[in-house]
């Protein structure tokens, strides 16, 4: 075995070499990109918390 094997990478060292060279990371780079948009756009589909309607809404300090 030498420093060059193509094999898959065995430690997180490696793993982040292997992520890091140039063909690999540009499809790393784009999945991360994908990753944050599902997440964001999953966050942007949660509806709040609606509070029971026996309970006044909460006090706020008066503008003016």
């Amino acid at each position: 075995m030498s420093d060059d094997d193509t094999g898959p990478p065995r430690t997180f060292k490696g793993l982040l070499r292997w992520a890091t060279t140039p063909p690999q990371a540009w499809g790393v780079y784009l999945l991360a990109i994908i990753l944050v948009w599902l997440l964001s756009f999953y966050a942007g589909t949660l509806k709040p918390k609606k509070t029971p309607q026996g309970e006044p809404p909460p006090i706020t300090a008066p503008k003016g």
